[in-house]
Protein backbone atom coordinates (compact mmCIF):
# COMPACT_ATOMS: atom_id res chain seq x y z
CA UNK A 1 0.00 0.00 0.00
CA UNK A 2 1.13 3.61 -0.73
CA UNK A 3 1.24 4.57 3.13
CA UNK A 4 3.37 1.63 3.59
CA UNK A 5 5.76 2.50 1.15
CA UNK A 6 5.66 5.96 2.01
CA UNK A 7 6.71 5.05 5.76
CA UNK A 8 9.29 2.80 4.47
CA UNK A 9 11.21 4.76 1.65
CA UNK A 10 10.37 7.91 2.54
CA UNK A 11 12.62 10.22 5.05
CA UNK A 12 10.06 11.31 7.55
CA UNK A 13 10.23 14.56 9.65
CA UNK A 14 8.53 13.32 12.66
CA UNK A 15 7.82 10.09 14.21
CA UNK A 16 4.39 10.07 13.74
CA UNK A 17 3.38 12.06 9.86
CA UNK A 18 -0.33 11.59 8.99
CA UNK A 19 0.59 9.66 5.88
CA UNK A 20 -2.69 10.43 4.26
CA UNK A 21 -2.38 9.29 0.97
CA UNK A 22 -3.61 11.79 -1.51
CA UNK A 23 -5.13 10.49 -5.27
CA UNK A 24 -6.33 13.76 -6.21
CA UNK A 25 -7.12 17.89 -5.69
CA UNK A 26 -9.52 20.09 -7.09
CA UNK A 27 -10.11 23.64 -5.55
CA UNK A 28 -10.37 23.52 -1.64
CA UNK A 29 -10.89 19.55 -1.49
CA UNK A 30 -8.19 16.83 -0.99
CA UNK A 31 -9.73 13.18 -2.25
CA UNK A 32 -7.23 10.36 -0.37
CA UNK A 33 -6.85 6.90 -2.47
CA UNK A 34 -10.04 5.05 -0.46
CA UNK A 35 -12.06 7.53 -2.15
CA UNK A 36 -12.39 10.03 1.20
CA UNK A 37 -12.67 14.09 1.04
CA UNK A 38 -11.43 16.63 2.45
CA UNK A 39 -12.53 20.28 2.83
CA UNK A 40 -8.39 21.43 2.59
CA UNK A 41 -7.92 24.47 5.90
CA UNK A 42 -4.26 24.48 5.25
CA UNK A 43 -3.68 24.63 1.74
CA UNK A 44 -0.30 22.92 1.60
CA UNK A 45 0.48 25.47 4.98
CA UNK A 46 -0.01 28.74 2.76
CA UNK A 47 1.35 27.47 -0.33
CA UNK A 48 -2.03 26.33 -2.83
CA UNK A 49 -2.79 30.00 -2.47
CA UNK A 50 -5.29 29.81 -5.48
CA UNK A 51 -6.61 25.76 -4.51
CA UNK A 52 -5.18 22.36 -6.04
CA UNK A 53 -4.78 22.19 -9.53
CA UNK A 54 -6.22 25.43 -10.41
CA UNK A 55 -6.95 25.45 -14.09
CA UNK A 56 -5.18 28.81 -15.49
CA UNK A 57 -2.20 27.42 -13.17
CA UNK A 58 -2.58 23.99 -15.17
CA UNK A 59 -2.87 25.82 -18.63
CA UNK A 60 0.38 27.66 -17.96
CA UNK A 61 2.28 24.68 -16.83
CA UNK A 62 0.99 22.47 -19.94
CA UNK A 63 2.18 25.61 -22.31
CA UNK A 64 5.41 26.12 -20.87
CA UNK A 65 6.33 22.19 -20.65
CA UNK A 66 5.68 22.12 -24.45
CA UNK A 67 8.27 25.01 -25.16
CA UNK A 68 11.41 24.04 -22.88
CA UNK A 69 12.11 23.10 -19.59
CA UNK A 70 15.46 24.05 -17.97
CA UNK A 71 18.29 25.41 -20.80
CA UNK A 72 20.81 26.79 -18.12
CA UNK A 73 21.51 28.31 -14.66
CA UNK A 74 20.07 31.28 -13.49
CA UNK A 75 21.07 34.19 -14.51
CA UNK A 76 22.75 33.63 -17.88
CA UNK A 77 20.05 33.35 -20.40
CA UNK A 78 16.69 35.48 -20.80
CA UNK A 79 13.59 33.31 -20.44
CA UNK A 80 10.41 34.82 -20.70
CA UNK A 81 8.45 33.57 -17.91
CA UNK A 82 11.38 34.56 -15.39
CA UNK A 83 11.60 38.07 -17.05
CA UNK A 84 8.28 38.17 -17.00
CA UNK A 85 7.65 37.41 -13.17
CA UNK A 86 10.35 39.32 -12.28
CA UNK A 87 9.10 42.67 -13.68
CA UNK A 88 5.54 41.83 -12.70
CA UNK A 89 6.53 41.62 -8.88
CA UNK A 90 8.27 44.80 -9.45
CA UNK A 91 5.32 46.97 -10.07
CA UNK A 92 3.66 45.39 -6.85
CA UNK A 93 6.66 46.25 -4.64
CA UNK A 94 7.26 49.58 -3.36
CA UNK A 95 9.53 51.68 -4.97
CA UNK A 96 12.89 50.67 -3.36
CA UNK A 97 12.65 47.20 -5.12
CA UNK A 98 13.90 46.93 -8.30
CA UNK A 99 14.98 43.56 -8.81
CA UNK A 100 14.37 40.11 -8.57
CA UNK A 101 16.17 37.16 -7.45
CA UNK A 102 14.31 33.97 -8.01
CA UNK A 103 14.80 30.87 -6.05
CA UNK A 104 13.54 27.24 -5.32
CA UNK A 105 12.37 27.98 -2.07
CA UNK A 106 11.71 30.53 0.92
CA UNK A 107 14.65 29.11 3.11
CA UNK A 108 16.75 29.37 -0.39
CA UNK A 109 15.67 32.99 -0.66
CA UNK A 110 16.42 33.87 3.62
CA UNK A 111 20.26 32.66 2.43
CA UNK A 112 20.22 34.99 -0.17
CA UNK A 113 19.02 38.07 2.08
CA UNK A 114 21.19 37.30 4.54
CA UNK A 115 24.34 36.90 1.97
CA UNK A 116 23.00 40.11 0.13
CA UNK A 117 22.74 42.24 3.74
CA UNK A 118 26.22 40.83 4.85
CA UNK A 119 28.20 41.64 1.78
CA UNK A 120 26.04 45.19 1.00
CA UNK A 121 26.97 46.43 4.88
CA UNK A 122 30.14 44.82 5.01
CA UNK A 123 29.10 43.99 8.75
CA UNK A 124 28.64 40.45 9.98
CA UNK A 125 25.77 40.94 12.99
CA UNK A 126 22.39 39.15 12.23
CA UNK A 127 19.40 40.00 14.25
CA UNK A 128 16.49 38.24 13.95
CA UNK A 129 13.16 37.46 16.36
CA UNK A 130 12.74 35.58 19.33
CA UNK A 131 9.73 32.66 18.18
CA UNK A 132 10.42 33.15 14.54
CA UNK A 133 10.57 30.69 11.98
CA UNK A 134 12.42 31.13 8.21
CA UNK A 135 13.29 28.11 7.33
CA UNK A 136 15.68 25.19 7.88
CA UNK A 137 19.16 25.53 5.91
CA UNK A 138 22.07 26.75 8.04
CA UNK A 139 21.55 30.09 7.79
CA UNK A 140 17.89 30.36 8.19
CA UNK A 141 18.34 27.80 11.12
CA UNK A 142 20.50 30.17 12.89
CA UNK A 143 17.81 33.23 12.65
CA UNK A 144 15.32 31.00 13.88
CA UNK A 145 13.84 31.97 17.46
CA UNK A 146 13.95 28.61 18.87
CA UNK A 147 16.68 27.03 20.37
CA UNK A 148 14.95 23.74 21.26
CA UNK A 149 14.75 23.51 17.32
CA UNK A 150 18.17 24.15 16.95
CA UNK A 151 20.70 23.37 19.23
CA UNK A 152 21.74 19.81 17.94
CA UNK A 153 22.90 21.75 14.80
CA UNK A 154 25.53 23.80 16.32
CA UNK A 155 27.71 25.89 15.41
CA UNK A 156 25.25 27.68 13.29
CA UNK A 157 26.67 31.48 11.89
CA UNK A 158 28.00 33.16 14.56
CA UNK A 159 26.98 36.99 15.52
CA UNK A 160 23.76 36.33 15.32
CA UNK A 161 21.33 37.70 18.38
CA UNK A 162 17.72 38.08 18.73
CA UNK A 163 14.98 40.12 19.70
CA UNK A 164 11.60 40.08 20.78
CA UNK A 165 8.97 40.97 18.66
CA UNK A 166 6.88 44.45 19.70
CA UNK A 167 9.05 44.98 22.28
CA UNK A 168 10.46 48.36 21.18
CA UNK A 169 13.02 48.33 24.34
CA UNK A 170 14.55 45.37 22.10
CA UNK A 171 15.60 47.91 19.29
CA UNK A 172 18.57 49.71 21.09
CA UNK A 173 19.88 46.01 20.20
CA UNK A 174 19.96 47.22 16.74
CA UNK A 175 23.54 49.00 16.20
CA UNK A 176 25.83 50.33 13.49
CA UNK A 177 27.38 46.89 13.77
CA UNK A 178 24.34 45.28 12.61
CA UNK A 179 24.06 44.44 8.97
CA UNK A 180 20.39 43.52 8.88
CA UNK A 181 16.81 42.69 11.02
CA UNK A 182 14.82 39.57 9.76
CA UNK A 183 11.39 39.99 10.82
CA UNK A 184 8.29 37.77 9.60
CA UNK A 185 6.20 40.59 8.62
CA UNK A 186 3.17 38.73 11.09
CA UNK A 187 5.19 36.00 13.05
CA UNK A 188 3.85 32.45 11.67
CA UNK A 189 5.30 29.72 14.02
CA UNK A 190 4.47 31.78 17.27
CA UNK A 191 1.13 31.68 16.33
CA UNK A 192 0.10 34.70 13.60
CA UNK A 193 1.26 37.26 16.49
CA UNK A 194 0.79 40.45 14.55
CA UNK A 195 2.91 44.02 14.92
CA UNK A 196 1.51 46.54 16.75
CA UNK A 197 1.94 50.26 17.95
CA UNK A 198 3.72 50.86 14.48
CA UNK A 199 6.30 48.18 15.79
CA UNK A 200 7.69 47.77 12.27
CA UNK A 201 7.81 51.13 11.59
CA UNK A 202 9.97 52.00 14.72
CA UNK A 203 12.37 48.85 13.80
CA UNK A 204 12.42 50.38 10.09
CA UNK A 205 13.33 54.07 11.97
CA UNK A 206 16.21 52.21 13.79
CA UNK A 207 18.06 50.59 10.98
CA UNK A 208 18.15 53.80 8.94
CA UNK A 209 19.56 55.48 12.21
CA UNK A 210 22.52 52.80 12.38
CA UNK A 211 22.64 51.72 8.90
CA UNK A 212 21.60 48.28 9.08
CA UNK A 213 18.75 46.71 6.41
CA UNK A 214 15.66 45.94 6.95
CA UNK A 215 14.29 41.99 5.80
CA UNK A 216 10.65 41.60 5.90
CA UNK A 217 10.04 37.69 5.35
CA UNK A 218 7.23 37.70 3.53
CA UNK A 219 6.92 33.59 2.77
CA UNK A 220 3.67 33.70 4.24
CA UNK A 221 1.65 36.33 4.55
CA UNK A 222 3.06 37.43 0.85
CA UNK A 223 0.98 36.66 -2.31
CA UNK A 224 -2.35 38.06 -1.55
CA UNK A 225 -3.10 36.07 2.01
CA UNK A 226 -3.84 38.78 4.24
CA UNK A 227 -5.57 40.71 1.43
CA UNK A 228 -2.90 43.08 0.69
CA UNK A 229 -0.57 41.55 -2.06
CA UNK A 230 2.29 41.70 0.48
CA UNK A 231 1.59 41.74 4.44
CA UNK A 232 3.83 44.78 5.19
CA UNK A 233 1.10 46.99 2.87
CA UNK A 234 -0.78 47.02 5.47
CA UNK A 235 1.54 48.51 8.32
CA UNK A 236 3.47 51.71 6.28
CA UNK A 237 6.42 50.42 6.41
CA UNK A 238 9.36 49.85 3.13
CA UNK A 239 11.45 47.29 4.07
CA UNK A 240 15.25 46.83 2.04
CA UNK A 241 14.70 43.43 1.54
CA UNK A 242 11.65 41.38 1.13
CA UNK A 243 11.69 37.35 0.77
CA UNK A 244 8.84 35.48 -0.53
CA UNK A 245 7.84 31.59 -1.16
CA UNK A 246 5.01 29.78 -0.46
CA UNK A 247 1.92 31.01 -2.28
CA UNK A 248 3.67 32.25 -4.78
CA UNK A 249 4.34 29.13 -6.80
CA UNK A 250 0.53 28.03 -7.14
CA UNK A 251 1.41 25.04 -5.75
CA UNK A 252 5.02 24.50 -6.95
CA UNK A 253 8.00 25.15 -5.35
CA UNK A 254 9.36 28.68 -5.71
CA UNK A 255 10.85 31.76 -3.89
CA UNK A 256 12.80 35.03 -4.44
CA UNK A 257 14.08 38.02 -2.59
CA UNK A 258 13.81 41.74 -4.31
CA UNK A 259 16.14 44.95 -3.00
CA UNK A 260 17.10 48.30 -5.15
CA UNK A 261 19.67 47.42 -8.13
CA UNK A 262 22.38 49.73 -5.86
CA UNK A 263 21.94 46.57 -3.39
CA UNK A 264 21.45 43.49 -5.38
CA UNK A 265 24.25 44.66 -7.84
CA UNK A 266 26.82 43.37 -4.88
CA UNK A 267 25.82 39.72 -6.04
CA UNK A 268 27.68 40.13 -9.54
CA UNK A 269 31.20 41.37 -8.65
CA UNK A 270 34.12 40.90 -6.68
CA UNK A 271 33.17 37.46 -6.75
CA UNK A 272 31.20 36.79 -9.52
CA UNK A 273 28.92 34.28 -8.96
CA UNK A 274 28.07 35.95 -5.13
CA UNK A 275 24.97 33.95 -5.05
CA UNK A 276 23.73 31.23 -7.88
CA UNK A 277 21.30 28.45 -8.41
CA UNK A 278 21.10 25.96 -11.23
CA UNK A 279 16.93 26.32 -11.26
CA UNK A 280 16.31 29.00 -9.72
CA UNK A 281 13.69 30.67 -11.95
CA UNK A 282 12.93 27.36 -13.83
CA UNK A 283 10.57 28.26 -17.04
CA UNK A 284 7.91 26.20 -15.48
CA UNK A 285 7.44 27.40 -12.13
CA UNK A 286 7.86 30.67 -13.02
CA UNK A 287 5.10 30.08 -15.59
CA UNK A 288 3.06 28.59 -12.72
CA UNK A 289 3.93 31.62 -10.44
CA UNK A 290 3.31 34.00 -12.91
CA UNK A 291 -0.41 32.65 -13.85
CA UNK A 292 -0.45 32.95 -9.76
CA UNK A 293 0.40 36.61 -9.41
CA UNK A 294 -1.94 37.51 -12.11
CA UNK A 295 -4.46 35.68 -10.98
CA UNK A 296 -4.70 37.19 -7.37
CA UNK A 297 -3.81 40.61 -8.74
CA UNK A 298 -5.98 40.83 -11.88
CA UNK A 299 -9.36 39.32 -10.20
CA UNK A 300 -11.32 40.24 -6.58
CA UNK A 301 -9.96 37.48 -4.42
CA UNK A 302 -7.40 40.30 -2.84
CA UNK A 303 -10.89 42.17 -2.17
CA UNK A 304 -13.08 39.25 -0.91
CA UNK A 305 -10.62 38.38 1.97
CA UNK A 306 -11.61 40.71 4.92
CA UNK A 307 -15.34 39.27 4.04
CA UNK A 308 -13.94 36.01 4.70
CA UNK A 309 -12.28 36.65 7.81
CA UNK A 310 -14.82 38.10 9.19
CA UNK A 311 -16.99 35.05 8.56
CA UNK A 312 -14.46 33.02 9.73
CA UNK A 313 -14.31 34.61 12.78
CA UNK A 314 -18.27 34.62 13.68
CA UNK A 315 -18.30 31.05 12.73
CA UNK A 316 -15.87 30.18 15.20
CA UNK A 317 -17.84 32.06 17.88
CA UNK A 318 -17.41 28.82 20.42
CA UNK A 319 -16.79 28.88 24.33
CA UNK A 320 -13.83 26.59 23.45
CA UNK A 321 -12.03 29.14 21.34
CA UNK A 322 -10.52 31.78 23.67
CA UNK A 323 -9.30 33.70 20.46
CA UNK A 324 -8.26 33.96 17.09
CA UNK A 325 -4.87 35.76 16.28
CA UNK A 326 -3.88 36.68 12.79
CA UNK A 327 -5.25 38.46 9.85
CA UNK A 328 -7.28 37.61 6.29
CA UNK A 329 -6.68 34.13 5.66
CA UNK A 330 -4.21 33.50 8.13
CA UNK A 331 -6.02 32.88 11.07
CA UNK A 332 -5.00 31.04 14.27
CA UNK A 333 -8.22 29.85 16.81
CA UNK A 334 -6.24 29.61 20.35
CA UNK A 335 -7.30 27.17 22.58
CA UNK A 336 -7.33 26.34 26.46
CA UNK A 337 -4.39 24.23 26.28
CA UNK A 338 -2.22 21.94 23.39
CA UNK A 339 -3.68 18.87 24.31
CA UNK A 340 -7.42 20.46 23.12
CA UNK A 341 -5.75 22.00 20.19
CA UNK A 342 -4.23 18.43 19.61
CA UNK A 343 -7.08 16.67 19.83
CA UNK A 344 -9.45 18.85 17.65
CA UNK A 345 -7.02 19.08 14.93
CA UNK A 346 -6.98 15.07 14.62
CA UNK A 347 -10.64 14.33 15.13
CA UNK A 348 -11.18 16.98 12.26
CA UNK A 349 -9.41 14.87 9.95
CA UNK A 350 -10.91 12.27 11.03
CA UNK A 351 -14.30 14.02 10.16
CA UNK A 352 -12.68 15.43 6.87
CA UNK A 353 -11.86 18.57 7.49
CA UNK A 354 -7.66 19.43 7.31
CA UNK A 355 -6.37 21.42 10.12
CA UNK A 356 -3.05 21.72 10.94
CA UNK A 357 -1.06 22.59 13.90
CA UNK A 358 1.69 26.02 14.55
CA UNK A 359 5.27 25.33 15.27
CA UNK A 360 5.81 26.75 18.49
CA UNK A 361 2.36 27.83 19.43
CA UNK A 362 0.91 24.14 20.61
CA UNK A 363 -2.58 25.93 21.19
CA UNK A 364 -2.99 27.27 17.69
CA UNK A 365 -4.39 25.54 14.90
CA UNK A 366 -3.57 26.70 11.54
CA UNK A 367 -6.31 27.81 9.34
CA UNK A 368 -4.95 28.94 6.14
CA UNK A 369 -7.23 28.15 3.18
CA UNK A 370 -6.90 28.91 -0.47
CA UNK A 371 -7.50 32.13 -1.06
CA UNK A 372 -10.23 30.97 -3.45
CA UNK A 373 -12.63 29.49 -1.24
CA UNK A 374 -16.32 30.55 -1.06
CA UNK A 375 -18.20 30.61 1.21
CA UNK A 376 -20.40 28.18 1.23
CA UNK A 377 -16.90 25.64 1.92
CA UNK A 378 -15.95 28.07 5.03
CA UNK A 379 -19.71 27.54 6.51
CA UNK A 380 -19.44 23.44 5.69
CA UNK A 381 -15.66 23.54 7.00
CA UNK A 382 -16.43 25.89 10.53
CA UNK A 383 -19.26 23.39 11.24
CA UNK A 384 -17.26 20.36 10.69
CA UNK A 385 -14.89 22.42 13.23
CA UNK A 386 -18.09 23.33 15.60
CA UNK A 387 -19.10 19.76 15.86
CA UNK A 388 -15.92 18.58 16.83
CA UNK A 389 -15.35 21.22 19.65
CA UNK A 390 -18.61 20.03 21.17
CA UNK A 391 -17.01 16.90 21.22
CA UNK A 392 -13.93 17.32 22.72
CA UNK A 393 -13.61 17.16 26.93
CA UNK A 394 -12.50 20.24 28.32
CA UNK A 395 -14.19 23.12 25.51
Amino acid sequence: MLEDDFLKYQAKTTPHPLGISISKGKGVYLTDTKGKKYIDFVAGVSACSLGHCHPKVVKAIRKQSKQYLHVMVYGEFAQAPAVELCKELVALLPDNQESVYLTNSGTEAIEGALKLAKRATRRSELIGAFQSYHGSTHGALSLLGAENQKMRYRPLLPDTHFINFNEEKDLSRITSKTAAVLLETIQGGAGFILPKNDYLQKVKSRCEEVGALLIFDEIQPGFGRTGKFFGFEHFNVKPDIVVMGKGMGGGLPVGAFSASHQLMEVLENKPKLGHITTFGGNPVIAAASLATLREIRDTKLMSQIPAKEALIREELKHPCVKEIRGMGLMLAPIFENPEIANKIVLKCIEKGLLLFWLLWEKRAVRITPPLTISNKEIKKGCALLRSVMDEVSGC
